[in-house]
């Protein structure tokens, strides 16, 4: 028997691998055979029959035309049953209806329809009890299901796949799946606008530095910041709207490729499953199509992006040199060495889930690309990426909602961050007010920022006097300048800063939420 060193281990352990190197062994010997034309191929292959009558054979949903054993490492390798089981009341409910129009047909039975329709729901009880006993053979969800139904209902069991593949099988479970979680997905982040809009109106009169590549730019409202990541979100649901439909369009019915030949009424389908985008318009593209697991990818990761820099933000404005917010303890964790240490590791998570989602997209993009019409075996990568990309986000705008409804301010802070350099801009308005051109206003401003410089002082400590050489409109009034809530309130166009900008941003916002509920 031979060992060599596991890697993984420090202490230098060694662990038996004789079962692999056997496997490897077997397949190069077969392989050489096959290459040599040694006749020992073909004792190879009365082995493997041997052994299926051995053990009684595994039935699969394709194994009729074979002869030999499955190599147990491929057995693995095109095993998705761990992956695909997400899906098994989806594709028992794909199935009752499926059996529903094989009837409506006159395929089958009503009688038979019924029968199956009874023995689905039984099989979809024991997953849902968790008593589902998996057996060996059951390579994916739908071999599983089926293999089960035939024990439960006999014979007819075999009538459910007439016309069916499990190219248009999968391709129904996956989206009756993804368009369920999406619409529980989109509760979510409407909850999070939601939030955002109920603390911009209770927080409106709050103001704080605004940045510009995360420098000192203007005065702002905290509620404006709000609403700023607000907007993306809702850019976000707008997208998600946009993209329910294209995800709810019925597949099913497209057979392998080339279509159904029993008639199956497909609009049936359609309603009897809920699928709002109607069907496939094309049977080899609705078997070829992973379009809506690669737009829901670029969904989650676009998403997740405006999520990160939510995170990013608050991470920054939480920091000790900041001090303008604090995360709860709901939200926050410690350091094992250091007593004093609050870490928005909420936030940080955040910010790193979004990384995992571009990755999830690329990779699917990649395997996508190559691929030639109509189904293939690389699609089955598509679940795996898609599971953790929904996942992810359910999880994330959960987070990001619990942070931010529990989110401490510090008003004092944020206005204590405001500094009279930031009315430079306003200083320069006050002059257009007095019908001086603003490319030149926007000089004398500066100006003005020089001399409070040369003179170690705030921009606000110059007296007119001072301000006079540089531009003789300067007059009394200027003080008016030197007001940061009145520079807020100044920016009162539709989307501006002002409270009543913000204000009017908070009811549009929720308009939106009223018009498009996910509910």
């Amino acid at each position: 028997m031979l060992t060599r060193v596991d890697p993984r281990g420090l202490g230098g352990g060694r662990r038996n691998v004789g079962i692999t190197f056997a496997m490897r062994a077997r397949v190069c010997t077969t392989a050489t055979a096959r290459i040599k034309g040694d006749r020992s191929i073909r004792a190879v292959g009365r082995r493997d029959t041997k052994v299926m009558a051995a053990t009684g054979g595994k039935k699969k949903l394709w194994g009729g035309r074979f002869s030999g054993e499955t190599d147990p490492l491929m057995e693995k390798f095109n095993d998705s049953l761990h992956v695909d089981r997400r899906m098994a009341q989806e594709d028992c409910e794909g199935s009752m209806a499926y059996a529903k129009a094989l009837a409506k047909a006159n395929v089958i039975a009503d009688s038979e329809a019924d029968t199956l329709v009874e023995g689905l729901k039984q099989v979809a009880e024991e997953w849902a009890q968790g008593q589902f006993q998996v057996v060996s053979g059951d390579e994916d969800i739908h071999t599983a299901n089926e293999r089960r139904l035939s024990e439960i209902v006999g014979a007819v069991g075999g009538k459910l796949h007439t016309g069916r593949s499990r190219n248009d099988q999968v391709a129904t479970d996956t989206r009756l799946w993804l368009y369920r979680q999406l619409l529980r997905t989109r509760e979510c982040l409407q909850e999070l606008i939601r939030i955002a809009a109920d603390r911009a109106e209770r927080e409106v009169d709050v103001v704080m530095p605004g940045f510009t590549h995360l420098q000192p730019a203007q005065t702002v409202r905290w509620s404006h910041w709000l609403l700023s990541h607000a907007a993306a979100w809702q850019r976000d649901d707008e997208r998600l709207r946009d993209l329910l439909p294209r995800v709810a369009r019925l597949p099913l019915g497209s057979g392998a490729l080339a279509g159904n030949p029993f008639k199956v009424d497909r609009q049936f389908l359609a309603e009897e499953l809920g699928f709002i985008g109607g069907v496939c318009p094309n049977s080899m593209d609705a078997v070829s199509d992973r379009d809506f697991v690669i737009e829901t990818l670029f969904w989650g990761t676009m998403t997740s992006t405006h999520i990160s820099r939510w995170a990013e933000d608050l991470i920054i404005y939480s920091s000790g040199q900041f001090g303008m917010v604090q995360c709860s303890d709901a939200y926050s964790t410690g350091s094992s060495l250091m007593p004093q240490k609050k870490n928005p590791d909420a936030l940080e998570l955040l910010r790193g889930k979004a990384g995992r989602c571009l990755g999830q997209l690329t990779g699917m993009i990649a395997v996508m690309k190559g691929t030639p019409t109509t189904y293939n075996k690389d699609f089955q990568e598509d679940k795996q990426a898609l599971f953790d990309v929904v996942d992810t986000l359910l999880d994330c705008l959960q987070i990001a909602s619990g942070c931010l409804a529990t989110l401490k301010i510090n008003p004092e802070k944020m206005r204590s961050g405001l500094s009279a350099d930031m009315l430079a801009t306003d200083l320069a308005e006050y002059l257009v007010r007095k019908g001086v051109p603003f490319r030149e206003t926007h000089h004398m401003a500066g100006a003005a920022v020089k001399l409070a410089e040369d003179k170690s002082c705030q921009l606000s400590d110059l007296t007119v006097e001072d301000l006079k050489p540089i531009c003789s409109l300067f007059e009394e009034d200027v003080s008016e300048v030197w007001s940061f809530d009145a520079s807020a309130e100044r920016r009162d166009t539709e989307g501006g800063t002002s409270s009543r900008s913000v204000l009017e941003q908070v009811q549009k916002l929720r308009t939106y939420l009223d018009n498009n509920c996910a509910n």
